[in-house]
């Protein structure tokens, strides 16, 4: 019993000569924060130090590698001016803005503690709810082309997933599980936002609208727009061929018989413009004159 006790009395003194700097840290209480845009969050720091009386705290924000000062000598600095207040170590933002997204970190600075300088790291992320978006649906196409439908929202935060209606009715995914869609022949992207028709028919006409949706607010569609599926004008096809084939006939022709005529013979060209040549006048005679009238 004596050794036990013993041995218990050697590894207290045994911890009371170890450096503490274990008791040195800084931490959070939530790593990864959400908010919605211009709502309001707190950035939590926490920490504990060795025996500085006089830690130094300041924050600091990292976004694609530029490192800006949140909280420095003792005050809000920058864009957070008006909008943050300091509680404690922890950082409250009163009103959230779109580029607050990005990395925090809070340092404390200990200089008499025997570990100077601990860190904790938070990411935030502002989220937007999507605007109305941008739709490309076609007025009128042609029975049997490839066609294909657009729809993409620039401000939603996450990025918004798409869902496209006909008629009021949502597009299911695999048009052929679905009776009223059965004869249709598309592919939906929901994350991009396209509708492709392969091969477009008739049944295909309707009025199409696009939703977009990212779980912040309320999901917004774009304004319905009908899209026309007309019959492809064989006829009329068929018409243009034959009057641009007469028309390559008639200049090939024209070229032969320009050639048989020896327009494009170089004698010709002598011939003619020699018709337009005149003779040279002599003024030698008139250049004498003149010079003895000067004399």
């Amino acid at each position: 019993m004596a050794a036990l006790h013993l041995g218990f009395l050697l590894v207290f003194l045994i911890l009371q000569h170890i450096p503490r700097s274990f008791l040195v840290t800084v931490q959070t209480e939530n790593g990864k924060v959400e908010v919605e845009e211009f709502g309001e969050t707190v950035l939590s720091c926490k920490y504990q130090v060795e025996k500085d009386p006089n830690p130094r705290v300041e924050w600091k924000k990292i976004r694609n590698r530029d490192v800006s000062f949140v909280y420095y000598e003792g005050k809000i600095v920058g864009g957070f001016q008006g909008r943050a207040v300091m509680e404690g170590a922890s950082i409250r933002i009163k009103k959230a803005m779109l580029l607050d997204s990005g990395e925090y970190r809070c340092e404390v600075s200990a200089r008499q503690d025997s570990r100077p300088l601990g860190e904790a790291t938070v990411s935030l992320t502002v989220l937007v709810p999507p605007d109305v978006p941008s739709c490309g649906i076609p007025s009128s196409v042609l029975t049997g082309t490839v066609v294909e439908l657009t729809c993409r929202d620039r401000q939603g935060t996450p990025p918004s997933l798409y869902r496209w209606y006909k008629n009021g009715i949502a597009l299911p995914n695999t048009p052929a599980q679905d009776p009223l869609f059965a004869n249709s022949s598309y592919t939906l992207n929901s994350s991009s936002g396209t509708l492709q028709f392969n091969t477009v028919s008739k049944g295909d006409a309707g009025q199409y609208q696009c939703e977009a949706s990212n779980g912040v607010g309320e999901p917004q569609r774009c304004a319905a727009k009908f899209m026309q599926i007309d019959d492809m004008n064989v006829s009329g096809i068929v018409a243009a061929v034959v009057v641009v084939s007469l028309v390559v006939s008639m200049c090939g022709l024209g070229v032969v018989f320009a050639h048989r005529h020896g327009y494009f013979n170089k004698e010709h060209g002598r011939n003619g413009s020699s018709e337009y040549c005149t003779t040279p006048q002599d003024y030698s005679q008139d250049f004498k004159h003149t010079q003895s009238f000067m004399l």
